[in-house]
């Protein structure tokens, strides 16, 4: 007899420790942008609602990328990885309606928030939601990375810099790349793990065009570039002085490194939970980035 799954099973479906990757970005973005912009302290509910969508909207993205890689056989029994539709915990149409639910709430936040801050606004929240639902289609043509990116860097920053502001503050622009740096990387660990599975179900990612070697040096490339980032960021007074406590982080950022630079063609367990230790590191760094905008904000 088939198990329904519990409440705790509906919780891992969305895979809450992928979060951080939306979450903090949309925090720094708000602490930052109060920190330039001390008048817009007063929007600061706007901007807790806003952290709500993102989260929201990635969610519904997960789902709707499960339901998608499962569809075209991306997903398969004994892959490792999001395994809630291949146990047969979850039915597809479940899984649908889940992503589709949370979906729907995130575009209702949205509008909300346009109604308080202007309908510029629609246009990043559109460029996230067609992000949420078609990721997929981007992914199977190695174009994953640019708009994961795009998505959970620029847009979540600048659209919660909109709502604080009511306008774009372009300087989120550039402090929004080190994050997405990281967050490209999570993604980037999940394809170079999965590159054989992928293969199989005739899709391309861009660590299959590169190979396995440039799947190396492309992780450590971009972790090397959101700590460059952030220390030019500081000499250019971006950012604040104590921006360079995300320093500190460095030591798990050469963890992962030295765990991508054990992969091969043949054997690729060494990244089995890279993506999850990736995303520790946009954890870590992001809340490390926080705290110094909260110093800056203080003093």
């Amino acid at each position: 007899m088939k198990t329904k799954p519990t409440l705790k099973d509906w919780i891992i479906a969305i895979r809450p420790w992928s979060f951080t990757v939306s979450a903090l970005p949309a925090f720094v973005a708000m602490m930052y942008t109060i920190h330039t912009h001390p008048e817009s302290k007063a929007n600061w509910v706007l901007g807790v609602i806003a952290i709500i969508g993102a989260v929201i909207f990635h969610a519904g993205g997960n789902l709707i990328s499960d339901y998608n890689d499962y569809k075209y056989g991306v997903d398969r029994e004994g892959k490792v990885g999001t395994d809630i539709l291949t146990s047969k915990l979850f039915a597809p149409r479940q899984v649908l309606i889940y992503g589709w639910t949370f979906i729907v709430t995130g575009i209702v936040l949205g509008l909300f928030l346009v109604s308080q801050v202007g309908t510029g606004l629609i246009w990043i929240g559109l460029f996230g939601t067609i992000g949420a639902l078609f990721y997929y289609r981007f992914k199977f043509k190695a174009l994953g990375d640019l708009l994961i990116f795009l998505v959970y860097g620029p847009t979540i920053m600048l659209g919660t810099g909109y709502v604080m502001l009511g306008h774009i503050d372009w300087t989120l622009l550039l402090v929004s790349f080190p994050m997405a740096f990281i967050t490209v990387n999570v993604l980037h660990a999940n394809n170079t793990r999965d590159v054989r599975s992928d293969r199989i179900a005739e899709i391309k990612t861009y660590a299959m065009v590169i190979g396995v070697k440039g799947s190396i040096i492309y992780y450590y490339l971009l972790t090397a570039l959101a700590y460059v980032f952030i220390i030019a960021m500081v000499i250019l007074n971006i950012l604040p002085l104590p921006a360079l406590i995300v320093l500190i982080t460095l030591p798990v950022a050469i963890k992962n490194c030295k765990a991508m630079s054990q992969v091969t063609e043949d054997d690729v367990t060494p990244i089995n939970d890279l993506d999850k230790g990736t995303a520790q590191l946009q954890l870590v760094f992001s809340a490390s980035l926080s705290l110094a905008l909260i110093i800056a904000i203080i003093i």
